[in-house]
């Protein structure tokens, strides 16, 4: 089928363009969500009188998204929880984690704005793209932990592959083994004679 595309639409096109896309992505997406317009005479038609408008609205929607943008460019959000010792995690980290971060610190963002290809598994920083309009997009980092603390660690550069419990462990033994072994110490005299 083809459309006349109201707005520019990923992967597709720009505001005013003909496209041919398949009839089910016509009739379920694009057509209920006034993306675009069947490309008969009568809508052609129709679309040079709204050309105006509909520019002047993308205008002001970009600028309005371009506000936006700022105050999430580049932001760290903190989202918590359960992983095994290896930094997987015991569920996964979803769009709807993410909108409710963002939503915790006062950003109202919709899911199809959230560009997150599959879930979130392991423990550490992400980046997730944010499209707030669909001509301005924005980088953010999602810090996946176990704890704040854990979170804090994560955002300074720290290593949280090892727990501390083990590297202290592991100092711990070095240095006990360090006070057992005298490094100047001679062979005996009769493991020397034997």
């Amino acid at each position: 089928m083809e459309v006349i595309l109201l707005e520019r639409v990923a992967k597709l096109g720009q505001m005013g363009e003909l496209v041919r896309v398949k009839d089910g992505y016509a009739r379920n997406f694009l057509l209920p969500r006034n993306k675009a317009l069947r490309a008969t005479a009568a809508n052609r038609e129709k679309f040079e009188h709204m050309k105006a408008d509909l520019e002047a609205r993308n205008i002001q929607a970009k600028a309005e998204a371009a506000k936006v943008a700022e105050k999430i460019d580049g932001r760290n959000v903190v989202v918590l929880r359960q992983a095994s010792e290896t930094g997987q995690l015991f569920g996964s980290v979803s769009v709807r984690d993410v909108i409710a971060s963002f939503e915790a610190d006062g950003v109202a963002i919709s899911r199809s704005q959230v560009m997150l290809d599959a879930p979130i598994k392991t423990i550490g920083k992400h980046t997730v793209v944010i499209a707030v309009h669909p001509e301005v997009e924005v980088d953010v980092t999602v810090t996946v932990a176990r704890s704040a603390d854990e979170a804090e660690r994560i955002n300074r550069g720290e290593d949280i592959s090892t727990r501390q419990e083990d590297q202290d462990a592991a100092a711990e033994a070095i240095a006990a083994a360090g006070e057992f072994f005298d490094p100047d110490a001679q062979p005996d005299d009769e493991q020397a004679a034997g």
